[in-house]
């Protein structure tokens, strides 16, 4: 599978100076930790689970959450695995005659979950990249990624986990640090298991009773900002200590009536996408493109999406543009190895050897998934080429 790939091969020819790399659920951890990007989340109970993955799979949806957790009710989870366990062998037999599958992951509640979901999934299990664990903390991890290595070895198949951060323990100031270390210290015992971290933003704000509206984005409820910052303080660094954290759910596909001036810029859309532009913006797109971009300014990777219109923004605004992969490519040529000060090929920045490395090394990680744009071109004609014709 490839981002794009979902294009025909003229239209990513004139979008893409590089386009991105071809990657299998086997490839290696640091190329799927960069390459989750909109991570679509499923109910287990849909009827026609296997289905809608096919078709979700054929609009460009390269990962995917099967959810037995807080998106069913909890007088369901008994028939929603059963129903998991007979789609993921539908899927299983599709795969098998050669249909393109995303990564896929099961949200579980109960950490004998794991275990038993693998053993009753049988040998369908080899399309499964692993769990998602929720309401990660030290005390709550460590039963999990216990069962998970248990699944793994039995079914001898690699199986990753992606944790949750969403417990009021991470939120609630007193305790933030204490629980911080212990899960710092808990994933990375289990580092090779742990493919991405988690942001549960809907738990923070309920701890609080808060929800934050479509013209609004995670950074501007502070409670939830503040987190966010502490989580990728301890988490995220580029040291080689840290993980591949992921953005917060953006809630919202309908229209809503607006109170705020619309976050959308119309010069970029002149003459080409003004359609597209409304369109974004009666359907609340406009807050979820400007969270996606403070996503990325913070040090947050790829989104967790409940909608299928959330996927292609998400990825329209992975994709690294011309000028980034410049900068990147000359801050890493090896005749830069001693450091030093270096005006950008565009002629509108500095490039700062030493100090702008790890962004550089993280932007080419990011180009390979998600490929470079040509130059010239943008979100606009990136988004305007992935939405799904209806």
């Amino acid at each position: 599978m490839r981002h794009f790939g979902h294009l025909a091969p003229d239209i990513r020819k004139t979008l893409f100076h590089k386009e991105p790399v071809e990657f299998t659920a086997d490839s290696p951890a640091r190329t799927l930790a960069a390459a989750l990007g909109a991570t679509l989340y499923s109910p287990a109970t849909r009827p026609r689970l296997a289905a809608d993955v096919r078709k979700q799979a054929g609009r460009g949806v390269r990962s995917m959450v099967l959810c037995l957790e807080d998106a069913i009710g909890d007088g369901d989870v008994a028939a929603g695995e059963e129903n998991l366990v007979r789609q993921l062998g539908l899927l299983d037999e599709a795969a098998a005659e050669g249909a393109d599958l995303p990564l896929l992951f099961i949200r579980v509640r109960e950490p004998a979950q794991i275990p038993d979901l693998v053993r009753r999934t049988g040998p369908a299990v080899r399309i499964l990249s692993g769990f998602v664990l929720p309401k990660f903390t030290a005390e709550r991890g460590v039963p999990f990624l216990e069962a998970l290595a248990a699944a793994e070895s039995a079914c001898a198949r690699r199986l990753f986990a992606m944790p949750v951060l969403e417990s009021p323990q991470l939120l609630h100031l007193e305790s933030r640090a204490e629980t911080l270390r212990g899960i710092a210290e808990t994933v990375d015992t289990h580092r090779d298991r742990v493919l991405a971290l988690r942001l549960g933003v809907t738990d923070f704000c309920s701890a609080y009773g808060l929800r934050r509206a479509p013209d609004m984005t995670a950074y501007d409820v502070h409670l939830v900002a503040s987190v966010i910052a502490d989580v990728v303080n301890v988490l995220g660094r580029a040291d080689g200590t840290g993980f591949t954290i992921t953005g917060p759910v953006w809630e919202y596909f309908r229209l809503h009536e607006r109170m705020f001036k619309p976050q959308l810029r119309r010069s970029p859309f002149l003459g080409r996408a003004e359609e597209l532009r409304t369109a974004l913006i009666e359907h609340d797109m406009d807050g979820l493109l400007r969270e996606i971009e403070l996503d990325r300014a913070n040090g947050l990777q790829g989104k967790t999406c409940i909608h299928p219109s959330h996927v292609a923004p998400v990825h329209a605004l992975s994709v690294v543009s011309h000028e980034e992969f410049s900068d990147a490519a000359d801050i890493l040529r090896p005749e830069r190895g001693d450091g030093g000060v270096l005006r950008s090929a565009y002629t509108n920045k500095m490039n700062e050897v030493k100090p702008h490395r790890a962004w550089a090394e993280r932007t080419l990680l990011r180009a390979e998934a998600f490929g470079v744009a040509r130059e010239g071109i943008g979100f606009v004609e990136l988004l305007t080429a992935s939405v799904p014709q209806t």
